[in-house]
């Protein structure tokens, strides 16, 4: 098993180029204050903001309005409060993967429940998506402890990515509507498509990835 500390961390997102010096500049003009703890707060509260602009779009759909600003702040808060740790040089790096990552699980839970409870998503497509999502999130956490490497990029795609999706959905819908539509006598809508074809697609990573790693250590005789 590797040391949780000495892990190396893999993120060749597609956003990458933009994303990490965007948060290098803000991590620099950040005041004393906003601490990665703090930071890591207002990503939970990001979360929160989303899941319930989701659940009151049910009365209004001006609220999605309010689940944008919660992605941006979910984001903002979960990418800075690393880059602030290491710049400051005040890494504690069990500590901060433990709380980074639990706290990443209540996030994910926030907004794939927040996203079944509006008349956009159906439910149980929802709780599929979070399914798929939490089980490549523990697959993660299983290769970083017995290879050593954290990677949070499968084909280009990250969680920032996760998050454009989401933004650019939401923004769908306020323009769109539900705009339902009958299949086999059960009706859906584009969102429940996308939000599924997400939930597909991390299984598939899941499957890929958990076959080529038992390859590798089964190869290495470990």
């Amino acid at each position: 098993m590797h040391d949780i500390v000495a892990h190396t961390r893999v993120n060749d997102i597609l956003l990458g180029p933009l994303e990490r010096p965007a948060l290098r500049w803000l991590a620099v003009r950040m005041p004393p204050w906003v601490t990665p703890d703090r930071c890591t707060a207002v990503g939970v509260g990001g979360a929160a903001l989303t899941a319930a602009g989701f659940f009151l779009s049910g009365a209004s759909a001006a609220f999605l309005w309010l689940a944008v600003l919660g992605v941006l702040l979910n984001w903002l808060g979960d990418s800075l409060d690393g880059n602030i740790a290491r710049l400051r040089k005040i890494e504690r790096p069990r500590y901060g993967f433990f709380i980074d990552h639990a706290c990443d699980a209540v996030c994910q839970v926030l907004i794939f429940l927040g996203l079944g409870l509006s008349p956009y998503v159906d439910f149980t497509i929802a709780s599929l998506a979070l399914i798929g999502y939490s089980t490549l999130a523990i697959l993660m956490y299983i290769r970083t402890c017995v290879s050593g490497e954290f990677k949070i990029s499968y084909g280009r795609m990250g969680p920032t990515e996760a998050r454009a999706v989401l933004i650019l959905l939401t923004v769908a819908m306020l323009v769109f509507g539900p705009e339902p539509f009958v299949l086999e006598g059960v009706s859906f809508t584009g969102y429940d498509v996308v939000v599924g074809g997400v939930g597909v697609t991390t299984f598939i990573f899941f499957a890929g990835t958990a076959w080529t790693e038992r390859g590798r250590l089964a190869a290495l005789g470990e």
